[in-house]
Order: C-alpha cells, then sequence, then structure tokens
C-alpha cells in the first residue's frame, strides 16, 4: 500500500512564505466550494481545517502524522491515520473531498482517484490541486511524478463525469520572487555537471534536495527579506488553468 509519505511539508516559517500563501488560498477556494460531509486527504500542518471545516457538517481529515491536537479541537472534526489507497470508508460516504499536494506523491494514483469517486454521493465534488509540472525548477525526490495539464485532466476524466480545470496563478510580486528563485536554483545546479539528480534513484534524494532547497530559501530570505515575506494570499488568484499556473486546482464531478 502507498502511504501518505511525505515530510515535504508547508509550513507558516518565513522562507515557505511563497508556497505558503498559495497552498492557503487553495483552502480559501475550496471553501466557497464545499458543504455536507468533507474528506480532507492529506492533512498536513493543518492549517487548512480552520479555513475548510467550518464549512462542512462532518470533516474528516486523514494523514501520516497527526496535526496538533487544538486543530482537531472542533465538533464536527475527525482525524484519522491514514494508508492510501485504500480509502476506509463505505461507498457514498462524502459530499466532497479535497486533497492538496497529495496525488504527486501517490504511486497508484488511477486507484486513488478510483477510490475518491467511490466514496463521493452521486454530484459530489473532488476538489485536488498538485504542482503544475512545466513550472518545478527541479526534480522534487518526494513526489512520484508531476503532473501537466492535460495528464491530471485524462487522469480524472477515467472516473469523473465533469472537469473544472483551474490553475492558481501569481501576480508581478510573486513572478518576481520565481525569477530571484529560478536564479538561485540554477547557481546550485550549473554544478551538477553528472546529472545525478535525474540518474539517481529517487530514494537516495530527499536529505541533500531537502537541505539545499533549505538553503536557498533561507538565503533568498536574507538577501530579499520584504520580497519574502510580504507575499500574500491575495498575491495569486484562479483562473482558468494555463501553462504559468504554479498549481493545478482542479474540481471532478461526479
Amino acid at each position: 500500500m502507498a502511504k501518505i509519505n511525505t515530510a515535504e511539508r508547508v509550513s507558516a516559517e518565513a522562507s515557505d512564505n511563497f508556497v505558503f500563501q498559495r497552498s492557503l488560498l487553495a483552502y480559501h477556494a475550496a471553501s466557497a466550494r464545499i458543504a455536507g460531509d468533507v474528506l480532507e486527504i492529506g492533512t498536513g500542518a493543518g492549517y487548512g481545517i480552520e479555513v475548510a471545516a467550518p464549512r462542512a457538517r462532518r470533516f474528516v481529515t486523514v494523514d501520516k502524522h497527526a496535526p496538533a491536537p487544538e486543530l482537531l479541537d472542533r465538533p464536527n472534526v475527525e482525524f484519522r491515520q491514514a494508508v492510501v489507497p485504500p480509502l476506509d470508508f463505505p461507498d457514498r460516504s462524502f459530499d466532497c473531498v479535497i486533497s492538496f499536494q497529495v496525488i504527486e506523491h501517490i504511486k497508484r494514483d488511477a486507484e486513488f482517484v478510483r477510490e475518491i469517486h467511490r466514496v463521493l454521493r452521486p454530484g459530489g465534488r473532488f476538489i485536488v490541486t498538485t504542482p503544475n509540472a512545466p513550472m518545478s525548477l527541479t526534480r522534487n525526490p518526494w513526489h512520484v511524478r508531476e503532473y501537466t495539464a492535460e495528464q491530471l485532466r485524462r487522469l480524472l476524466a477515467a472516473r469523473f463525469s465533469e472537469i473544472e480545470t483551474l490553475g492558481v496563478f501569481g501576480n508581478e510580486k510573486v513572478m518576481d520572487y520565481y525569477a530571484e528563485n529560478r536564479r538561485g536554483v540554477e547557481g546550485i545546479t550549473r554544478f551538477e555537471i553528472l546529472d545525478l539528480q535525474d540518474r539517481l534513484p529517487r530514494w537516495m534524494l530527499p536529505i541533500p534536495y531537502d537541505i539545499l532547497n533549505r538553503m536557498n530559501r533561507r538565503k533568498l530570505l536574507r538577501e530579499n527579506t520584504g520580497l519574502t515575506t510580504s507575499i500574500r494570499m491575495d498575491d495569486y488568484r484562479i483562473e482558468p488553468v494555463g501553462d504559468s499556473c504554479f498549481d493545478l486546482f482542479y474540481i471532478a464531478v461526479k
């Protein structure tokens, strides 16, 4: 079974602000589209519970790791330890399923989608985000794969009758940070003359990737403090998917 096995956690640390703010936007955008019994796959740090759970009658969140206990101290919130797929719920248990920045970690992604379709009620929504592959700056060893817009659409279309294909885009400030980040990554990878990131097996790469990624983000924070810390959720927008979106934001209807 493929566990939700990611130490790649989005946090509110200042150096992660670029990623954190767009992750937060996904929860706010989803909260306007959910109701009833909601399943979240991938609790992460748990900050999404505060945004999404108030919109649900019942909010079940699953992950490999439990979030801070106080985030679960809500009458409609339930946490379960997760091994996915399969999903340990009866057919037609939920009105909505949300899963942000998880599917790229799942080996058996077709089974993952099939299980989500199974636990949704007729007319239910699956809201999913994942990195847009063309915008990735380097190989991320925590990811089994990354999707283009068309690849994700085809994966979902195998099970779902209706798919709204949206993306998360950034304004000029966000794109300035992205350009600085790209320069930092290129400065690191120019010494990688043997192309080891593509030649080595994925299991060998997470530790060096995490170290270098953290070093680069903290360097950006030191050298561009104002730019890094000034990015807010409102600097991102959701609109029809395009090549320059950072994340794919898709809504699939059963």
